[in-house]
């Protein structure tokens, strides 16, 4: 669907994908299903509320996959 958007994961990124990644990833998505490179004033909060909870969404699938044959996740902590 968004061929634009990169896989987030290991073997795909030799590092754990940053802030940066994940946010980028989840713009890129909202603007596919909106159909809004950028959205008017008057749909700004609600774009900004999704882009938001697609990046935490895509955090927590990122941090709670394992990945066979991949180094184990070290914990924070």
């Amino acid at each position: 669907m968004c061929r634009s958007i990169k896989t987030l994961r290991p073997p795909a990124l030799p590092e754990e994908a940053t802030e940066e990644d994940i946010r980028a990833a989840a713009l890129q998505y909202v603007r596919k299903v909106s159909g809004f490179r950028a959205p008017a004033a008057h749909n700004r909060e609600v774009f900004d509320q999704a882009v938001e909870a697609i990046a935490a969404a895509t955090a927590e699938l990122l941090g709670n996959l394992e990945v066979r044959g991949a180094p184990a996740r070290r914990q924070a902590g």
